[in-house]
């Protein structure tokens, strides 16, 4: 007995002496000077958790949790996955480059992005078994929604961006003369985003691109390329590629849009329900 009463007191001084050294050490650490007065990086530390620790704590709970739940349950998901859905948020946002630029503007990296993807994607697995969606529900969405599923029409084409009329006009003969459009796009686009893909768009709704590019694409024959069409991004020459007519769509066709849009909607309450369980679960210390 005196002797685990020994290597306990000897604990408690060990744990005591590590973490006077290191607040001492932090102490000396300089982060500021103001004129000769010098805030250390163990004042910031204190700051930062007087204001925002527990939050950031209970963040890292809930991450915690979150880990050992896929964990348990061996969730994965694919990187095809993942990019699909960068591409879908890209999309909406006008294009790789314009995302990367909004990303840049409010701090965030693509790789951070990209891990929140992955992990939202993660927990949406994990769920989606815990989520009934009935039949009468999918048909009632559908004909309360009908317009959405609706087939609008599309054009697929390419394009080549450049900055000036006459390098515009300089790509367009080269293509008249025999010369790859794909080729031409590497070579001279300056659409970034598309560029190393022959200036390829995918598919697109009247809507989705600014007027006079939107106007000439879907006005051109498959096949047929533009003359220069200037907009606020520079100049474009357009190849349209494939057209689709407009379709009105059925509910047997539009099954697995309503059951995903469904999944979405029931996602959050499903999500609050499960996190709530598994916190009363998980043994938790908060020692902040």
């Amino acid at each position: 007995l005196h002797i685990i009463l020994l290597v306990g007191l000897i604990l408690i001084i060990i744990i005591g002496a590590i973490y006077y050294n290191t607040k001492v050490e932090s102490d000396k650490v300089v982060v500021a000077r103001v004129n000769d007065e010098t805030i250390t990086k163990g004042e910031l530390y204190e700051a930062l958790v007087a204001q925002n620790g527990q939050a950031v704590l209970d963040s890292l709970i809930t991450d915690r949790i979150i880990e050992l739940e896929l964990k348990k349950h061996n969730i994965t998901v694919t990187e095809e996955s993942v990019q699909a859905e960068i591409q879908n948020i890209s999309a909406q946002y006008g294009g790789e480059e314009a995302f990367e630029q909004a990303l840049a503007a409010y701090g965030y990296s693509l790789d951070v992005v990209r891990s929140d993807i992955e992990k939202s994607l993660k927990i949406k697995k994990l769920l989606e078994p815990e989520i009934t969606i009935a039949e009468d529900e999918m048909k009632n969405y559908f004909e309360e929604n009908k317009d959405v599923f609706n087939v609008q029409e599309q054009v697929k084409a390419s394009h080549i961006l450049v900055d000036s009329e006459e390098t515009a006009q300089e790509v367009k003969n080269k293509l008249l003369t025999g010369e790859d459009f794909a080729k031409m796009a590497s070579e001279y686009s300056i659409d970034i985003s598309n560029k190393e893909q022959g200036g390829n768009l995918g598919f697109f709704s009247k809507g989705d691109m600014v007027k006079e590019f939107e106007d000439t694409a879907f006005s051109l024959e498959i096949e047929k390329i533009s003359e220069p069409v200037k907009t606020e991004f520079g100049y474009h020459i357009i190849k349209v590629e494939d057209k689709k007519a407009a379709k009105e769509a059925t509910y047997e066709e539009s099954i697995d849009k309503i059951k995903e849009m469904l999944l979405e909607q029931k996602l959050p309450a499903a999500y609050d329900a499960w996190f709530k369980d598994k916190h009363e679960k998980y043994k938790i210390e908060n020692l902040l």
